[in-house]
């Protein structure tokens, strides 16, 4: 009779011994709420081991396909990748409340995205004012952020207009991304539909924007500009083309608002001979290596980057699933996080500091429809 407490007593000795999973960031997916999927999920993650805690659900919210938090690291804002939301035509972007010792998100309010298919959102360098590409009607807005988190109505808009050379992607805009530049006077934004990148001044006082000039930089016909990031010294950027499969980099004069292509690459090896698209693009933030995401051959391209902005191919990765639409580094550039959209799984990658290389860590969260990752830093 004695032997049952003393059991017990022994196995909550060691519970209480065990470590605790060291929550260095919480992680937010955004999904497709199709199936199981009901919006948005958050787990924590330990940047020690690449280990992740529970995936739970964050917020029930529609399509919240991309996702983008403040600096303040008190708000996410979500899109509804929708072409109408139950009022208005269009799509819409949520502001949320987050709960740092949760990870919960509340629901503070929605806007109209002024577009359909809002697929892809940044936020200012003051933090006031928020940018979404609307793929779906090929146009961009600007929303202004209150202190409290909440978005007002549009502040800045631009409709694209024009088509390319591929019949059933290019016969109008598609706006695809938006990105600030690092001195906050110019937002870029990538157009699928008409092989440019668009170039905007942009007014931080009234979150307003205007074409700039030269109003974009032009890629080859038929490339399908989709993300672009910019590299960490701001002299260099970098456009991944959705339906050539190749990534394109420019020389950037920060001054003049100017881009200027230096090369454009392959993302796939020589061999592949199936049907690709690429996706996400994103810079190391050492600035010595870029990575593009693969759907079709399902990996991650690996580059070196050079002193002078250009690339050398450095192999590709597998992605252990199928569709990595998105990927995200740690803000330290520890891990890989690269999300199968369509088998379901985010899968953890360990990158070698030495050569940008990756290496999978075992790690993998279950995710319904992944879309998009965010870090939030709990420091």
């Amino acid at each position: 009779m004695t032997r049952l407490p003393r059991l017990h007593c022994q196995l909550l000795c060691l519970l209480a011994a065990a470590p605790a999973l060291a929550a260095d960031y919480l992680v937010y997916f955004g999904t497709y709420t199709r199936g199981e999927s009901k919006g948005i999920y958050a787990a924590r993650f330990d940047a020690a081991n690449g280990r992740f805690g529970a995936v739970e659900l964050a917020a029930e919210t529609p399509n919240p396909s991309f996702l983008a938090i403040h600096p303040n690291k008190r708000f996410l804002f979500a899109v509804s990748e929708l072409d109408e939301t139950g009022g208005p035509k269009g799509g819409a972007v949520s502001a949320f409340s987050i709960d740092r010792n949760t990870g919960k998100l509340t629901f503070l309010n929605k806007v109209s995205s002024r577009g359909g298919g809002p697929c892809h959102l940044a936020i200012d360098k003051t933090g006031k004012f928020i940018a979404v590409a609307n793929y779906g009607t090929g146009s961009t807005a600007v929303l202004p952020i209150g202190e409290d988190g909440r978005l007002g109505e549009a502040t800045g808009f631009y409709q694209h207009a024009g088509s390319s050379v591929d019949p059933k992607r290019q016969q109008g805009p598609h706006a695809h991304s938006v990105n600030f530049s690092p001195d906050n006077r110019f937002l870029m934004v990538a157009d699928l539909g008409l092989d440019q990148v668009l170039v905007f001044r942009f007014d931080a006082a009234k979150g307003s924007i205007e074409p700039h000039e030269p109003p974009f930089a032009r890629l080859k016909p038929g490339s399908g500009p989709r993300h672009f990031s910019f590299h960490p010294n701001g002299r260099y950027a970098y456009a991944i083309n959705e339906l050539a499969s190749t990534v394109t980099a420019f020389a950037y004069d920060a001054k003049r608002g100017v881009l200027k292509e230096l090369q454009t690459v392959t993302t796939l090896p020589a061999d592949f001979t199936g049907t690709n698209y690429t996706a996400e693009v994103l810079l190391h933030p050492s600035g010595s290596y870029l990575y593009g995401s693969n759907r079709g051959h399902d990996s991650i391209a690996v580059f070196q980057v050079g002193a002078n902005g250009t690339l050398k191919p450095a192999g590709q990765v597998p992605t252990q699933g199928k569709v990595p639409r998105n990927f995200n580094l740690d803000p330290k550039g520890m891990w890989l996080l690269a999300a199968n959209q369509n088998s379901d799984n985010v899968v953890v990658f360990r990158i070698d500091s030495k050569t940008g290389r990756l290496e999978p860590n075992g790690e993998s969260a279950r995710v319904v429809a992944p879309v998009c990752i965010k870090f939030l830093a709990l420091d």
